[in-house]
């Protein structure tokens, strides 16, 4: 399985930030939730509004906002 994350912008819109914050494909749903706890705000300075967690394709939550 691998778990990937989607970034969106406040239109809701996929975008593909131009930030070494972007993270690879994670092995488990805990590894990529801890990573988006540590970079969520690089991400928001690199312009991802949400993201959404994919597992192989398949939407598991999100988006989910990355503002207070």
């Amino acid at each position: 399985m691998a778990w990937v994350w989607r970034y969106e912008n406040s239109d809701g819109d996929v975008v593909n930030p131009d930030s070494a914050a972007v993270g690879d494909a994670f092995p488990t749903q805990a590894d990529a939730e801890t990573w988006i706890g540590e970079t969520w705000r690089e991400l928001l300075d690199a312009g991802v509004d949400a993201v959404t967690l994919l597992e192989d394709g398949r939407e598991v939550y999100g988006p989910m906002s990355l503002h207070a």
